[in-house]
Parts: C-alpha cells; structure tokens; sequence
C-alpha cells in the first residue's frame, strides 16, 4: 500500500497535524523521528537543515580570501546539511525515499522561507538527479486549529502552483548569498590589505538598514540647534480663561525644514508680540466642525512589531518569537508572518465566530464589547476589512476561534494587542468636534484648538488609555474642551509670555521605527494606507526584518541602548567605504527594496527567476571590480580631528581612512611618523575611545578584538614608547597580571586581612591592582599558590573601596556602587558586586525593578549574565588609576604562572606537569596542527582523534568552544 509523506517546518507542527488528521484518517503509531498510519507518513524539519554552498572548485576559503580569487559566482549551488541538525535531516531523507512513499505533502509553514526548506531537503534527497522524482503538494496554512488542518488538507495546491513562490525564495537565498560573500570577502579584502585580518560583513539587506540608521546619526552629529521663541497668550473670556498660540497667518512652507507658522526667530521680535497684545482686548472667530477618526487597519506582522516595541519595548524578535508561539503552541493566532492587513472576502463568517468565542472567552474587560458587537451586527463585509485584493500568500493576523489559556504575562500582552485591534475595526469611528478658535489682537493672531470627544466608537475598547489623548491639554493644542465666547465678546489677553525653546534633531531610530522605515525602503511616509502600498519596495520581508536587526546588533554595527538603536564606529566606518567605492546598491534602501519587489513579482510569476539573478550577479562583479581596482591611499569620508596632541611632536592628530595620525602642528604636514590603527585586530575604536587612548596612553580591558586565524580575544591597549623606532606605537596588553604573578615571595604580614575568602577561606588582602587570596600568590607559608581569587580594585572604572571588599567577602554583596562605565556603550551603570559561587567568581547584579515590560527581565537576565562574564575580564585586568603610563620603555613582559594542572584526558594531549591558562589552548592548536585534524572543507572545524574525543566530548568541535571546553579540564594548583 502505498503512503504519502508529509513534512512539517517543526515537530511541533507535525504534532498538531497528526492531532487534526486522526479523527478523519485513523490513529497514527509512534515512532522515534516520525508518525504514520495507513494512509500518512509524517514528519518534520527543525527549520532549515539543509543551505547552499558553491561547489568545491569553485568555492574559496577564508585562509584564501584576497582579490586574486574573487568574485565567486558559481554556475550552479550545491547542497550540504546543517551541522547541528544532520541527523533529523538524515531521518526525513530516510522517510522520503521509502519505495512506498509515492507522493509528498510541504507542510512547511506558508511562505518563502517555509518553501525554501523544503524545497532544499527534496532535492538534497534526490542526490544528483536533483530531486526525488515524485509527485508534491503544497499545505496551505493560515491558522493552526484542527479544523484549519483538516481544511487545508482539503484544499492542497499543486507543485504548478507554488513554482513562482519557490523561484522567488531560491533567488532571495542565492542572490544573499551571492553579495554576501562576495561583498564581505571583498570588504575585508580591501580592509586587511596592511596586514592583519578586520572581518568586514556585508549582506544585501542588512547594509542598505545601516545605511539608514547611519544616515540618521549623522544627521543628528551634524545637527546645529537654533533658537526660537513661541508667544502664549491668556485669554479672560466671561466663561473662563482659554490659551492660544501666536501664529503668522501669512506663513508659508519654505525649504527651511524647522520654520514653522507659531516661530519666531527673535527674542525681541517675541517680547514686541508679548508687549503689543498683553491687556488688549481680541476679536474672536471660529469655526466647529464634526469629524470622524477610524480605527487603525488590522495587524501585519511589521505594524504588530512595531507597536509592540512603542506600548511594551519588546523587540522585533521577540514580538516575533511571542507571535510565533501564539500560531503554533496556543492555536490563538493566525499566522505571523504576514504582510496583509486585510482579510479574505470569504472570511465574514469566520469573523462572527470569532466574536462568538471573545463573547464567552473569560476575558472580562473585553467581553462586553464583543456582545455589542454581535448585537449591534457590526461584523459585516466592507472592503477597508474584506479584500482579496489585498490578500496574498497571508493575511492579516487576527485571533483564531479557539480562546487560549496558559498564556504567560507577554503572551497576554500580545494577544490582548491584537485582539482589541481585531474587534476596533469592526467598531464605528469616533467622532469628535473639533473647534479653531482665532483671537486677533492688535494685528497679531492666536490660535486655539478644542477637540470633544463626542461618541467614542472603536476607543471604547481602549478605555482611558484612548481618552487620555482627548484630555490632555496643553498650550493651545487640540486635546482642551473651550470655555464659550459670546458673540460680540472680546476677551481681554490677561498674559502673553514668550516662551524661548531649541530646535531638536531628529529622533534616533527605535526598532518601531526603524522597521517602519524598512517597510516603505528609507522613505517618510506616515499615511499607514500609503505605506501599506509601498510593502513591496521595503527592505527585507516581515519574517526577515527582525533577524536583520538582531544581526546588525551581533556584528556590532549597531548598540541598543534603551529603545534606542545607535550605530557604531565600525558600521561608520563601513558606510564611508561602500560610499568611497561608489557601491551604491548595499548602501540605497530603495534600491535594495526595488529588489525586493523583484522578488514579489517573482513569487506572481510576472518576473523570470535567471533575469533576476543575472542582475544580481553583475552587481555582485561590479562591487569587487571596484574595491579591487582602487588605487588611492585613502577613502574620502568625514573624519575626526583629536584634542590630545601627538604624544612625539605636540602635532595635531587626525583620522583617517584606516588610522590616527600626526599631521604636524598646523595640521596640514604627514607630522612625525606617528599613528596608530582605527581597527586594531579588527574592533573599530569609537572616536571616544581613541581620544581616551591617547590621551591616557592606554585604554580597556576591552571585547571584540579577534585573531589572525579569527579568535576572538579581550585585551587593554596602551600607546607605549618604542625607543628603536624613536616614536610611540600601539601595543596590547593581555593582562597578565605581571606583579601579582612574578612569582616572587609575597609577606602579607604588615597587613589586616579584608575578610576570608569565598572559595578557600585564607584571608584576602590588597595586592598590586588586586584584592587577592593569600593562597593565590607564593607566600613564606605557601611556595606554590593553590587558589584562583582575585578581584580587581578598579573595576570598569568604578574604584572597590577596602570597606566594600569586605562587605562582599562577609555578606557575599557589595553595596549598590553607582559609577560602573560600560565598556560597550561608555554609559554609566548601577550595580551590586556579588559573590557568584556556581561561577566560581565575583558578578554584577542589578537592582530588582518591577518592570511593565515582563518580557524584556529575561533580555535583562541575558544582559546582565554578559556583563557578568566580562567583569570576570574586567576584574582580573582592570587598572588601577595609577597605571597610566607616560613615555618610558616598556619593560619586558614576563610569563604568567604556571598555576593550573590538566586533567588525565587533557594531560594525554598536552602533556602532564604545570601550566598557564593561556599556554593550554595554544599547545591543543599544535596538537591539532601537528596530527592534520582541521576539517579541510571548514579550517574553523576541529575533528577529534583517539586522544581528543574524551577531551572534547564529541567528534567535532568549532575552534571558538576549545577555550571553553579546554578550562573544564583544568585544576588550580591543590585543587583535589
């Protein structure tokens, strides 16, 4: 008999399928990696489990990354398996190729990427007839309820159909792929040619989204405030006062962008107003008009984001991942990834169903408006609503007829979010009456506007969060009811006041914003029906817009402080090239969103896939071509002049392309010689942290610095006297702590103990830079140092005072210090030093804050286990505010101790007998070197022998864990 496999994008969804399907098709068994009855086989991917690759002789690797082997554009991609996930894929090609399976179901979830992931297992189990031949179907899913299911399996479309949909996600992989390699390889190409190896990712949608946030700090950089005044009037009317605002009736919009009708440019201009109208009596016009406000469309996925981030501060990603859950796990969504605002036409009845169930849902301050709704007969057809037109693959994300329950504190907060917005858009509008009040005196005009509340409509079912808008007056703004002027009355102007304010820049991007912004590709356009018709010239799609966010964050391109996204040196530094080598395309948001339409009008069948990539493979050559044939010494860009002058010849110090360098006295010579790297190891300095270096000869301990071969190390840096060359250089300094680990004799006994110690209980003193265990250092009673404790005295910048070491060593919590400055973002922090005995280390906490943003206490939990691991760091290297050297030769830097004994499944690598910590990892390299166990397709991939297995633990490892894994092999000196 034969069977039909169907494959799911999660186990999860393959779950709920064989739920949906087993009161129509019978019971399903059991199996390890799969179900099945008599008529289905199903199964599932973990998401992508299969990417694309060039083929061997075409592909280069990262050792090999220079201009003589690019552009890479290969005639055809091939296939490998995702590491992590080879042996689901190895269980869903098994299931495919089964003689009785005869056709397959894509129940993958219902878009590009959900076609993209099956369309890839399919062919990687045909091998190289490129797909295994038998006949496919397509399951189209909007909602996750059992009775979707059985639905959508009743309505299955055909592999004809779905062709558009799966040329369009191959492109969007290839085509990323094809300017994300070549691009990056280019980029850093061109970065490393003085040496050394500065990683410069591009990607072609997460370049043109920097630009835009770029763009925007460098407005505000640039931004010179101006002063104006606004003049406020009282006005006694016999009903009571009202306000208004001096206006220039005659005003009209210049090319000045901050000119506005209610500005004035002059405090004497302003005071002359004030004078000339205070106790004067005014004529009164106005005019009061009705008008009406409709609810905000349903939610796409981008417009959910966004307002999930102004009312909770989720990010994109987790509204994403909250969605997500809400579709799959509760059944309460519909799904997420949709660009649509609009519902099919067919969809009145489902509506109503919908209402039925929030009528008796059990959500009290809801229910009531739910049965206004269904008594009144709101849920009717209306096109701004029911549209296939506006309909594609998805549409807009409303509740399901199904009431969730188990929800946690965010889930809740985002389904409430969309469902107050469902039942708003069925709701009449709210009507308001506006007035404009003119009151002339002497010649000048005031303006005073009232907006009433007269029938709430669709706000009822936003309470007082939507009234507050009407009720919040303030100076002559629309908010305030007005007191009535009789006709032929004339207000006496009691008080006019000039009010002196400053024009501001513009905002810093949040992710509301900045995904508002990649929606309708960089353009400003707050008309939402207007945006709504630009979806399709946006950067990146709904589904992606998030992980290009938190990609550019990972890189470190961008920082997230508060809801604020701030662009780095390194992502300035990037645009300055791109803009310097005339490549355009990963710079324009609206050039990249022009692709992105491409792509749609693929997925209609309008566009052929080849045309496309043929596109974006002469983009692809156009780039490298120009990083590889210029010529100049510099990119033109607008650099940074220093305050501190060249520590060599007093000279001022400027930036440039790649460095800072000394430019003479005027500024206007090549100066003395002296300079140093922007982007030593490939970390970018920010213009601040340079200043700093040069102004304190040394800077850190700082992240993010990496390897020749691509490790990523934390290290100060100082500007240190070079006497061979007769000039200052730049020079790192890993902290090895030279003082506390000389192995000289230390006597402790002229000092008091500030407590025991956390791990071994001897007493802690101070030590160099240090608060230290007396078993940490050689002592008279102790020759060989048989503990690890050490914290520093200075931590990011904050000073541990002996009386807070104390408190911490006795009550295991320092007091809340106030003076922390992040090495990442420069801003001052708050926190608590604790003794952290599961890390084995002193810690951060911070304080306990009750949020109304419960999501974001586990990106905070996240936040504050990062900042932890690098007060580690910080603690062990912090200096101490004396370590500041001036211009003397460095003395020669002196092993560090060896302190640490490896374990018997270690020792058999490396060998037994003492060691220093940072000797470990490069003797396993040697080891690795020496026996030809780097993967020869992936250098980054260690594979274990014999001897490295019961080190490792498993086969393979990536080099970033060996630190990580090495150090669980590793005892201190004494330690049993």
């Amino acid at each position: 008999m034969t069977k039909t496999l169907v494959i799911a994008e999660k186990p999860s969804v393959a779950q709920d399928i064989v739920r949906a399907l087993t009161p129509a098709y019978g019971k399903f068994d059991k199996h390890e990696d799969h179900f099945e009855n008599e008529q289905f086989v199903v199964t599932s991917a973990v998401g992508h489990l299969v990417e694309i690759q060039a083929p061997e002789e075409f592909d280069v690797k990262r050792g090999k990354w220079s201009f003589a082997n690019l552009p890479v554009i290969p005639p055809r991609f091939d296939l490998k398996p995702v590491d992590k996930t080879k042996s689901r894929l190895n269980a869903v090609v098994k299931q495919a190729k089964r003689k009785d399976v005869t056709q397959l179901i894509n129940a993958c979830d219902a878009g590009r990427e959900g076609e993209l992931i099956f369309r890839l297992i399919e062919q990687y189990a045909g091998g190289a007839k490129g797909g295994l031949g038998k006949p496919i179907q397509r399951l189209w899913l909007q909602s996750m309820t059992p009775q979707a299911i059985r639905e959508g399996f009743e309505k299955l479309r055909s592999e004809q159909q779905m062709q558009g949909l799966a040329d369009a996600a191959r492109s969007r992989s290839e085509a990323d792929w094809l300017v994300g390699i070549n691009g990056t390889r280019a980029m850093t190409a061109f970065n490393s040619r003085d040496g050394g190896f500065f990683l410069t990712t591009v990607g072609r949608v997460q370049t043109p989204t920097l630009s835009l946030v770029v763009d925007r700090e460098d407005k505000i950089r640039k931004f010179v405030s101006r002063d104006y005044w606004e003049v406020h009037g009282t006005f006694d009317a016999q009903a009571g006062q009202y306000l208004g605002k001096w206006f220039n009736p005659q005003w009209k919009k210049t090319e000045d962008a901050e000119a506005k009708a209610d500005r004035v440019w002059s405090a004497a201009e302003a005071q002359a107003i004030a004078a000339a109208v205070r106790g004067k009596p005014a004529t009164v016009t106005e005019e009061s008009k009705p008008t009406t406000q409709a609810s905000p469309l349903l939610f796409d996925l981008t417009s959910l984001q966004r307002e999930a981030n102004g009312k909770f501060g989720f990010s994109a990603k987790t509204t994403l991942a909250l969605a997500q859950s809400l579709y799959e796990r509760h059944k309460a969504l519909t799904y997420p990834r949709t660009d649509s605002r609009a519902l099919p036409e067919d969809y009145v009845p489902v509506a109503k169903q919908t209402f039925e169930m929030l009528a008796h849902s059990g959500m009290r301050h809801l229910e009531p408006f739910a049965q206004q709704a269904i008594g009144a007969g709101y849920v009717r057809p209306s096109k701004r609503i029911f549209d296939n037109s506006k309909v594609s693959d998805h549409f807009a994300i409303i509740p399901t007829t199904q009431a969730p329950s188990g929800l946690s504190e965010a889930e809740q907060k985002l389904y409430d979010l969309v469902v107050r917005r469902f039942m708003a858009v069925f709701f009449p509008s709210a009507e308001y009456q506006v007035t404009t009040r003119i009151s002339k005196v002497e010649q000048h005009s005031f303006k005073t506007e009232g907006k009433v509340l007269v029938k709430p409509g669709w706000l009822a079912i936003y309470g007082k969060e939507a009234a507050n808008e009407v009720e919040d007056a303030k100076e002559g703004d629309k908010g305030q009811p007005l007191v009535a002027v009789q006709p032929g009355e004339q207000p006496r102007t009691s008080d006019a006041q000039p009010k002196g304010l400053k024009t501001k820049p513009p905002a810093r991007y949040s992710e509301a914003t900045l995904l508002g912004a990649m929606e309708s590709a960089g353009k400003q356009i707050d008309d939402e029906e207007l945006r709504s018709a630009m979806q399709e010239k946006g950067l990146g799609t709904p589904a992606t817009r998030a992980a290009i966010i938190e990609g550019l964050l990972t890189e470190k391109y961008m920082l997230r402080e508060g809801r604020e996204l701030i662009p780095t040196a390194k992502a300035f530094q990037l645009m300055t090239l791109l803009r310097g080598l005339e490549v355009d395309e990963l710079c324009r948001a609206d050039l990249t969103g022009e692709w992105e339409y491409k792509l749609s009008q693929m997925e209609k069948g309008a566009l052929s896939r080849a045309a496309f990539m043929q596109e974006i493979a002469a983009m692809t050559e156009r780039m490298v071509k120009k990083a590889k044939e210029y010529d100049r010494d510099t990119i033109p860009g607008d650099y940074a002049t220093l305050a501190t002058p060249c520590p060599n010849c007093g000279g001022i110090v400027k930036e440039n392309y790649r460095r800072y360098a000394c430019t003479g006295v005027h500024g206007t010579t090549e100066g003395c010689g002296f300079s140093f790297t922007k982007s030593p190891a490939g970390r970018t300095f920010e213009t601040a942290e340079a200043e700093q270096l040069l102004r304190d000869r040394r800077i850190g301990p700082l992240e993010g610095f990496r390897s020749k071969a691509g490790w990523p190390f934390v290290a100060e840096v100082g500007i240190v006297r070079d006497e061979e060359a007769g000039n200052f250089k730049l020079e790192f300094d890993f902290g090895d702590d030279k003082d506390e680990e000389s192995g000289e004799i230390v006597d402790f006994s002229h000092q008091h103990s500030l407590g025991a110690c956390p791990k071994c209980g001897a007493p802690v003193f101070e030590h160099g830079a240090n608060y230290v265990c007396a078993k940490a250092v050689p002592t008279p009673q102790q020759a060989v140092p048989s503990c690890d404790f050490k914290s520093g005295q200075i931590i990011l910048q904050q000073p541990i005072e002996r009386e807070q070491m104390g408190k911490l060593l006795a009550t295991g919590k320092t007091d809340l210090l106030e003076k922390f400055v992040s090495n990442r973002t420069r801003r001052a922090f708050k926190a608590f030093l604790v003794w952290d005995k599961e890390a084995g280390k002193v810690n951060f906490e911070f304080e306990q804050r009750e949020s109304k943003y419960p999501a974001r206490k586990t990106a905070a939990a996240k936040t504050g286990a990062a900042s932890a691991a690098r007060t580690s760091a910080a603690a062990k290297k912090a200096p101490a505010a004396k370590k500041a050297p001036a211009a003397k030769k460095t003395a020669a830097r002196k092993p560090a101790a060896a302190n640490y004994r490896p374990d018997a499944a270690l020792a058999a690598v490396i060998g037994d007998g003492a060691v220093a910590r940072t000797e470990v990892v490069k003797k396993v390299w040697d080891y690795v070197k020496a026996h030809n166990l780097q993967d020869p397709k992936d250098k980054r991939v260690i594979v274990a022998d014999a001897k490295l297995l019961p080190v490792f633990g498993k086969d393979r490892i990536n080099m970033f864990e060996l630190t990580g894994i090495v150090g669980q092999h590793l005892h201190s000196q004494g330690e049993a």
